[in-house]
């Protein structure tokens, strides 16, 4: 604990996309515990310990700028968003603190909880990658967000993020290095993907 307490731990909230499948407009701005989904997760990543919220924004940036209060987090534009996530990715892992761990989140986790949040930080070991995991139907634990990348893994992590991959190749290059964290009783780690998932945002099954 010692470790992320010297170097600090910056969150990058990925909050970029269009959210074409799901056909209503970016998912930054979906409606949730009366509020916007990316200013709640945002408050959330804060809660649980991260110093500091890089929140990425893309499609239609203007418009989810004017529609919520960001002015707590470091925001910022990927003008590239539509090449896919892993433009996104670099960016907020540069507009972190250099000397800092970022822990990576991502905008359609309305499940995301600081208790999750403070898990992965306290899991976290020097030189590895904590990394929230959930228990699928066949009770298999999976790996999923958020992602804890070590300040000494992040620039490598950050190279590899091409197209819509974050650091998905890194992780698969180095699997020695990711310790998974079963965060399946707080919450499904679900991505809102598709209408039939809306139920997600109830607050009372969050």
């Amino acid at each position: 604990m010692a470790e992320i307490n010297k170097h600090g731990t910056t969150a990058v909230l990925l909050a970029a996309g269009a959210g074409t499948r799901l056909g209503l407009g970016p998912k930054a701005l979906l409606p949730f515990r009366g509020r916007t989904l990316v200013e709640v997760l945002a408050e959330v990543l804060l809660a649980g310990g991260c110093r500091e919220v890089v929140v990425v924004l893309g499609a239609d940036s203007a418009r989810v700028r004017a529609a919520t209060v960001l002015s707590r987090h470091k925001v910022i534009e990927n003008p590239d968003w539509a090449t896919g996530m892993g433009g996104s990715f670099r960016a907020g892992v540069a507009a972190a603190a250099p000397a800092d761990h970022v822990l990576i989140a991502l905008v359609d986790q309305p499940g995301l909880n600081p208790e999750t949040v403070a898990r992965i930080l306290a899991a976290h070991g020097p030189g590895r990658v904590a990394a929230a995991a959930y228990r699928d139907a066949e009770g298999k634990l999976r790996r999923g967000h958020p992602l804890l990348l070590d300040a000494g893994l992040r620039a490598e992590a950050a190279e590899t993020a091409t197209g819509d991959a974050g650091a998905r190749a890194f992780l698969q290059a180095h699997p020695d290095l990711v310790d998974l964290v079963d965060c399946s009783d707080l919450s499904g780690g679900q991505d809102l993907d598709s209408p039939d998932q809306l139920h997600l945002l109830d607050p009372g099954t969050g």
